[in-house]
């Protein structure tokens, strides 16, 4: 009997923004009317992913994912289009996740109906926060009202609802973020991604702090606030199925992450997307895309791909790709696919940070505590050599 065809994630990149955000450091251009270029770009992703999916092969599509940039802004109709397209060159799954990043302008908010109608069925709202202060600080071009009135579009409009949001900002309080969970939640989204302001290096952000206008907050807070996420959000009935990601229930876990964490394949197009693809049990093809429109679309013209970089993985770079992606999770990684990095059981750096209670393991799997995922870097360091 042959086995069943792997299962396969798409990720799209629509690098347009209608502003850049001060914490960015994502692949991200102003939207200023380039109608023509985007155009040009909604061609190069479909012949982009014409020619991955004739290397790929038989796959079961099981997600389609809009990341950005901000995908809210393509015209609906290159969407579906684009939906059309991956589900006719691989095999999908009855439920195909198609998930669209969206901001909560009221302007995004007028063309969820057609997303909808074009097959989005998850949309993962940025809404950042709940209240107008940490919104200008934020830089975000929406305020806690447009946020709210998006929101409950969405939950109306779409099958799921996440919601993403940022805490540990200069000023917070462990009230203050308690009351922003517990609004978001009220929102009806059925997903929360809280994700700890970071200070990336080139941002905005990054040279306001070196110009002493404010300063990241202590790791301590920032412990405290995590701590305090996981325990309203389980109050709430919300499960930390990775880090910075909960939901209520099963059915409403990020399909498309899942892939990440779970070391599966995904096609990546779109300018500076990367991709990962099994070619062997021990090797592993990592892609990364041009990152400008314009080398983007150019490299797929000449080469068919739009890749930039295309690297064999190892088995031991594919492993150390399993452990940190793998570790974000409750469900942790195979001991199997730990072999290349000499990990087990029996391990001597497994037993000191089990004594520590920051992992736990059985016959089958590594895990990490919900202590251990607090210090995550820490622990990756310690196994991965």
């Amino acid at each position: 009997m042959t086995p069943p065809a792997p299962p396969l994630g798409v990720y799209i990149h629509w690098p347009y923004c209608a502003r850049i955000c001060p914490y960015c450091d994502f692949n991200v251009v102003r939207d200023r009317g380039r109608r023509e270029e985007q155009a040009e770009l909604v061609l190069a992703i479909a012949d982009d992913l014409r020619a991955q999916a004739a290397i790929t092969g038989p796959r079961r599509l099981v997600s389609i994912f809009f990341g950005g940039g901000t995908p809210s802004l393509m015209d609906p109709e290159a969407a579906g289009g684009l939906i059309a397209l991956a589900r006719s060159l691989w095999t999908p799954e009855p439920e195909v996740e198609v998930t669209l990043e969206a901001n909560p302008t009221d302007a995004e908010a007028e063309r969820f109906r057609a997303f909808a109608d074009a097959g989005v069925g998850r949309l993962s709202l940025g809404v950042q926060a709940l209240d107008d202060s940490s919104l200008g600080f934020l830089g975000r071009n929406h305020d806690a009202d447009t946020a709210r009135r998006a929101a409950s579009a969405g939950a109306h409009i779409f099958d799921r609802l996440s919601l993403d949001l940022i805490y540990a900002l200069p000023g917070q309080t462990a009230a203050a973020w308690r009351e922003a969970l517990e609004r978001a939640v009220g929102l009806g989204a059925e997903h929360l991604s809280p994700y700890q302001l970071t200070i990336e290096p080139g941002t905005a952000f990054d040279r306001a702090v070196r110009r002493g206008r404010f300063a990241a907050v202590e790791p301590e807070l920032g412990a405290e606030l995590y701590e305090l996420t996981q325990s309203v959000l389980e109050g709430l009935g919300f499960e930390a199925y990775e880090v910075s990601n909960h939901a209520r229930g099963q059915a409403p876990r990020a399909r498309h992450n899942l892939i990440y964490w779970r070391g599966q394949d995904y096609v990546g197009v779109g300018p500076g997307a990367h991709g990962r693809l099994t070619e062997a049990p021990d090797r592993r093809l990592a892609t990364e895309a041009a990152r400008g429109v314009g080398d983007y679309v150019a490299r797929v013209r000449r080469t068919g791909v739009g890749w930039a970089v295309r690297e064999q993985l190892e088995p031991a770079a594919i492993a150390e790709e399993r452990l940190l992606n793998g570790l974000r999770t409750v469900e942790g990684v195979a001991w199997k696919d730990l072999a290349p990095l000499g990990l087990s059981p029996s391990e001597p750096r497994i037993g000191a940070l089990a004594e520590l209670r920051l992992i736990d393991w059985d016959i089958e799997r590594l895990r990490t505590t919900m202590g251990g995922r607090l210090v995550l870097d820490r622990i990756i360091s310690a196994l991965a050599v």
